[in-house]
């Protein structure tokens, strides 16, 4: 409005009546005012931080960057690092590489067809009972937990947790489910439909040709029996 001509308070006026009450000197004191100290501390403070790009100091994280720049002589603190990083951008480097749950079952791997069509409801217990697992970062490492959902009550009916993502893994899941509907007198009949992802442990020949694998786990007879009378 300034760059065609249009006077101060005839602005000012405009947007008193639009509710925005603002005074022609509080406009002109906002214009000759000089910046204030944090927009001066921040200007050089972000200078430093583009500084450091392309250096072995700009793949430093908010922590490090602010002892950094205490040590080149700037009184700052880590919430202002953290805010000046975050507007410029700027990121430290993660070590360690990246952390890959679920392994797709390769290209001779043949997945079982979704009879579930999307529909996660189930009018009866013990119909359609979806699987899946997720884990854990603890100070000794990663942890697998493995879960049986039932859709209609939405409980999980059987869990494994483990260091190792296996086939076993998901099994044993599947197995106490199987276990704790027995003791809750909720027996599984024939008919339940076992939903799961593409992971290699749901694909494998082990879990595919058999649902129970590995004779030589502990699993008895009558386990084996009742998975493949039960799983579809």
């Amino acid at each position: 409005m300034r760059a065609r001509n249009y006077r101060v308070e005839s602005i000012c006026r405009v947007l008193t009546e639009q509710g925005v009450a603002v005074a022609g000197r509080t406009y002109r004191n906002w214009k000759k005012a000089a910046p204030s100290v944090r927009t001066i501390t921040d200007a050089g403070l972000t200078d430093a931080l583009r500084a450091t790009i392309g250096t072995p100091e700009g793949m430093y994280g908010r922590r490090k960057m602010t002892a950094y720049l205490r040590r080149q002589g700037h009184h700052v603190a880590a919430c202002t690092v953290n805010r000046l990083m975050r507007d410029e951008g700027l990121s430290g480097v993660v070590r360690g590489r990246k952390h890959r749950t679920t392994i797709p079952g390769g290209k001779d791997s043949r997945r079982a067809p979704d009879l579930l069509d999307r529909d996660f409801t189930a009018a009866v217990p013990n119909r359609k009972w979806v699987t899946d697992f997720t884990y854990c970062r603890t100070w000794s490492g990663f942890v697998y937990v493995a879960f049986v959902i039932d859709c209609f009550s939405r409980a999980i009916v059987g869990w494994h947790a483990t260091t190792v993502k296996d086939t076993a893994m998901v099994t044993t899941a599947l197995k106490m489910a199987l276990w704790r509907r027995d003791h809750a007198d909720h027996h599984v009949g024939a008919g339940l439909i076992h939903h799961s992802d593409a992971g290699s442990q749901y694909t494998s020949i082990a879990f595919a040709g058999n649902p129970c694998p590995g004779r030589d786990r502990g699993i008895d007879r009558k386990c084996r029996r009742r998975l493949r009378q039960c799983v579809g």
